[in-house]
């Protein structure tokens, strides 16, 4: 047997998960937690872009060097640099609190944050088979997306302001590094990766790149901007945390029929379905009569935007050998960068309505709906199964 799916089958998830798992209650609870506590620290509310878009552009400049580091050190080792990095930049956000401070800090988090997200998803997704890679995928979402909307949640009791909300993020930090400090067997064998050369990066599947590129036009406002802007709506500035929270929990849920369905049908055709689901939860958020419908609509809002990402990556390390693996996620996190750095400054300078970033959010839903079809209806004609992306 190749050796390479023997490393494949000897990977143990659950380092990755279980860290990951402390890291994104955390992470999901620095998002809201950021722009919400800007006036405690007087700081400039105009800042919130910026801190979204400047955390977007570390996180794709970290997906141009990861491989480097990965391949030095292993995946467990470079676990626990990146959280150990990330961790140093919330503490100088409280030693410091300048905006230029402030602003590189965030650089730096985004850095770490694809670090470990290179290093997760590459783990995990280094299997022997595109549907172990999906059921794989499909828990790593799941670990990502529940402890987002547990950090989310933990807003309500622990408030935005002072320096104990940033100090519980750094404890819960501190224990997602001691899962790769005490489970040290399980990584996949250190071995030499292979660059993507330009000529095979055009030849990944375009809709998985659009896929992940939309991915974050979407989540990079949904977490940059939607707290402030949930915050501001008069009936549910008290329910902020809790709908930020149904977001999260929808993209969650979402998470096993994604894996369900990606191996059974057309990704592109499955990404245009779920492009459509969300721009109806788009109409729902600006015409909902009642809390429990906002709520629903903020959940299926979530679970579609959510759902993109994980059908994108595997569509495009569907077919690729494990040593191409690592190269590929970070194609794709940097496809997923771009999108979420230009996504928070798009969604505020394209309208000066109230609800810009719903009207931001609709638009890119259904654009990428239409083109999704195209691409599926293409293959289709083409005489392609429709089991193929």
């Amino acid at each position: 047997m190749d050796k390479t799916l023997i490393n494949c089958k000897l990977n143990n998830p659950a380092a990755p998960v279980i860290g990951l798992s402390f890291f994104a209650v955390a992470s999901g609870f620095l998002m809201s937690l950021i722009p919400l506590s800007l006036a405690h620290f007087k700081l400039d509310s105009a800042l919130v872009p910026w801190l979204a878009s400047i955390f977007y552009l570390g996180l794709l400049i970290g997906a141009t060097t990861i491989e480097r580091i990965l391949a030095k050190t292993g995946h467990r080792v470079a676990f626990i640099l990146f959280l150990g990095l990330l961790i140093s930049s919330v503490v100088t956000m409280l030693a410091i609190t300048t905006a230029a401070v402030w602003l590189a800090a965030r650089f730096i988090a985004g850095m770490a944050v694809a670090g470990v997200f290179v290093v997760v998803e590459s783990w995990l997704l280094m299997a022997d088979t595109p549907k172990a890679r999906a059921k794989r995928l499909g828990l790593y979402m799941m670990a990502l997306y529940g402890g987002s909307a547990l950090g989310q949640l933990a807003i309500g009791p622990l408030g935005t302001e002072g320096t104990t909300p940033y100090l519980f993020a750094i404890c819960l930090l501190g224990l997602a590094i001691l899962a790769p400090l005490l489970i040290t067997s399980g990584q996949p064998e250190r071995q030499q990766q292979q660059k993507l050369p330009l000529k095979e990066i055009k030849t990944l599947s375009r809709p998985a790149i659009l896929g992940c590129l939309v991915s974050g036009l979407l989540l990079g406002p949904i977490y940059g901007l939607m707290p402030v802007y949930i915050a501001s709506q008069a009936d549910h500035a008290q329910q902020t945390g809790l709908l930020m929270a149904c977001i999260i929990i929808g993209g969650m849920l979402v998470q096993p029929l994604v894996s369900y369905l990606s191996t059974r049908m057309s990704k592109s055709l499955l990404m245009a379905m779920f492009c459509l689901l969300g721009t109806l939860s788009v109409l729902g958020i600006l015409k909902s009569s009642s809390f429990n419908m906002l709520a629903l609509s903020y959940l299926l809002l979530g679970a579609c935007s959510f759902a993109l990402y994980p059908i994108a990556i595997t569509l495009a390390c569907d077919l690729l050998p494990a040593a191409k693996i690592v190269s590929a996620t970070e194609v794709m996190l940097l496809s997923y960068s771009i999108g979420s750095v230009l996504g928070p400054i798009l969604a505020v300078k394209l309208s000066d309505a109230s609800d810009n970033i719903i009207f931001y959010l609709g638009g890119c839903l259904l654009t990428t709906s239409i083109y999704m079809l195209i691409k599926s209806s293409e293959k289709i004609s083409a005489g392609q199964s429709p089991v193929v992306g």
